[in-house]
């Protein structure tokens, strides 16, 4: 989504100075509640910086440069604090990146992949089958018993994008709980078969793109990281559970966008020696952003421990499973990541 600029009319990213108070993620949700009338979960953790000219009120022309954090949007409002200065419009991203003047930004877009796997999430479809190399590809031609193993990784990981989603719109309260929650569930029981499915063909395939260990391995790790989601799910559902702290929802967006970006690199394990570099980025982010997660673990443990820990045990054992539980969602994906990086190391 971008809107118009005030002044020129031209696209761009919702955007604004921080605010006292708010960490900057907060504060670029802020902004594009008030520019754009979109709320979400903002992920802590930025996409990357772009730099560009701005006019300030004194006349001068000064050089600013801007974090983006992505967010995920849940709600379009009908109306906003600044719906009569800008325009708002979705674009594909392709489109959004010939529309905005800022080559860094233009980058950023283009290297943000969620449209196409969010799109098949929402048709409840597979991920296409991309070509094979030539060699590969003969191999598969003399022995017809090989499996693509590929089509299952992109299918799960199409369950970690729509059980992220989920787990995001499900700390955000409200009547539709039970739906988010079930939901989860669905997806959980969709990454299960697909994981018979890697484990049967393991079994009868002569012929496999990687060693065995290493495929079960990974579609291993991928899977806890949907189970670890029905198990947060399943906490909220047994312990009633239906408001949550700030930090629980930051986590959750870091959940989101660790989905996004492992959408992106299993693709690119079909051709491991041509996309080491950008494999490598992609698992250096989400190692990142597990660590991020630790940090903000730990600060929402202890402000839950200082408000509730003498005056309300319940309340501080129940949030503290629950800031488990997410933990170690954001925990199993970097799991992924590193058996990633082993099929980068052995492969490229």
């Amino acid at each position: 989504m971008l809107v118009t600029s005030r002044d020129t009319k031209r696209w761009v990213l919702p955007k604004g100075n921080l605010i006292p108070g708010l960490s900057p993620h907060a504060a670029a949700a802020h902004e594009a509640e008030e520019e754009a009338g979109v709320r979400g979960l903002a992920c802590p953790t930025p996409l990357g910086a772009y730099r560009y000219r701005k006019t300030r009120k004194s006349g001068a022309s000064l050089m600013v440069d801007v974090d983006v954090f992505p967010i995920l949007v849940t709600r379009e409002m009908d109306e906003w604090e600044e719906q009569a200065l800008r325009e708002r419009r979705w674009f594909s991203l392709a489109e959004a990146a010939q529309v905005v003047a800022e080559p860094d930004l233009q980058l950023l877009i283009r290297q943000f992949r969620a449209s196409e796997a969010n799109s098949a999430v929402r048709r409840g479809a597979r991920p296409r089958t991309k070509g094979m190399s030539a060699m590969f590809g003969w191999f598969q031609r003399l022995l017809p018993q090989q499996s693509n193993f590929f089509d299952l990784f992109e299918a799960h990981a199409l369950t970690l994008v729509a059980g992220a989603d989920a787990l995001s719109r499900l700390l955000q309260g409200g009547p539709n709980m039970a739906e988010h929650i079930k939901e989860i569930q669905e997806r959980e029981h969709d990454a299960d078969e697909i994981i018979r499915d890697v484990l049967q063909t393991v079994r009868r395939t002569f012929l496999t793109p990687f060693d065995r260990g290493a495929i079960t391995g990974l579609i291993s790790a991928m899977d806890d990281a949907i189970d670890q989601m029905n198990k947060t799910a399943g906490a909220i559902s047994l312990y009633g559970v239906t408001e949550f702290d700030q930090e629980m929802k930051d986590v959750a967006a870091i959940i989101v966008d660790a989905a996004r970006i492992l959408a992106e690199a299993l693709p690119l394990l079909r051709s491991i020696t041509s996309n080491a570099a950008r494999l490598h980025e992609l698992t250096g982010r989400l190692v990142q952003m597990e660590g991020q997660a630790d940090a903000i673990h730990e600060t929402g443990l202890r402000a839950l421990f200082k408000e509730y820990g003498e005056t309300n045990t319940v309340r501080f054992i129940v949030f503290r499973e629950l800031y488990s539980n997410l933990e170690r969602v954001v925990d199993r994906f970097e799991d992924v990541a590193n058996e990633i990086d082993g099929l980068v190391i052995d492969h490229s």
